[in-house]
This record gives structure tokens, C-alpha cells and sequence, in this order.
């Protein structure tokens, strides 16, 4: 039941934060195209910070949350993996939390790099989309 519970906990971590950076993804791509689609009426409306910003603005409140968050989130569940290792009497059992520490550990460690990368990339995708707008 147990080892369900945290199959269960850490492939839902991972979907969330792929999820995320899914979405946060799609956004720009979608900030980017909406730049692309006005450019044949750019003489029409040049502005397009009043459309951009708010979506900007958006992915970089989630990504200033999400980085806390992965981190507060990884490591309780690490604790817990760590627990039910120091707990494991048997030499599978301790084999099993072992590597699911290790997944765990990679998992969260990918997640946090890729939210690192885009916000770093994020200004960087705003100044091209402004240069090509």
C-alpha cells in the first residue's frame, strides 16, 4: 500500500512540474505567435506590451512560486523516502527506498533545472519577441 502512496506522490510531482513547465512553455509560444500573427498589422497596432505583459507578468509570478515550492516539496518527500529506508529491515526493502530515493532525487533535481532555465530564458524570449514585433 505504502510503496502505491509514493509511487502514486512522486509521479504526480513530476506530472505537475512537467505540467507546469508545459504550460508556462505554451504561454510564451503563444505570446510569441500572437506577435508573429500582428506583425502583418504592426502599422494597425504597434503596441503589443498591452497584450505581452500581462502574460509575462503571469509566467514569472508561477515561476518565482513554483522555485520554493519544488524545493519545499522535494525535500519532504526525500525525508520521507529517507525514513522509510532508516525503517527497512530487509535488504530488498533497503535496495527499493534506496532507488526510489535516487529517482526522487533526479526527479526534483530535473524539475528545478528546467524552471531555473526558463526563468532565465524569460527575458530573454521578451527581448527577441520585442525585437520581432
Amino acid at each position: 500500500m505504502k510503496k502505491n502512496v509514493i509511487k502514486r506522490v512522486s509521479t504526480s510531482v513530476l506530472a505537475l512540474g512537467a505540467a507546469l513547465m508545459t504550460g508556462a512553455a505554451n504561454l510564451m509560444v503563444s505570446a510569441a505567435t500572437a506577435t508573429e500573427a500582428t506583425t502583418a498589422t504592426k502599422a494597425n497596432n504597434p503596441n503589443l506590451k498591452k497584450v505581452t505583459s500581462p502574460i509575462i507578468g503571469l509566467i514569472n509570478t508561477v515561476l518565482t512560486v513554483l522555485i520554493p515550492l519544488v524545493a519545499a516539496v522535494g525535500a519532504v518527500y526525500c525525508i520521507s523516502i529517507g525514513v522509510k529506508y532508516s525503517r527497512a529491515e530487509e535488504p530488498q526493502e533497503r535496495e527499493k527506498a534506496k532507488q526510489h530515493l535516487k529517482s526522487a532525487i533526479i526527479g526534483f533535481v530535473l524539475i528545478f533545472v528546467l524552471i531555473v532555465a526558463l526563468r532565465i530564458a524569460t527575458p530573454e524570449l521578451v527581448k527577441w519577441m520585442n525585437k520581432n514585433s
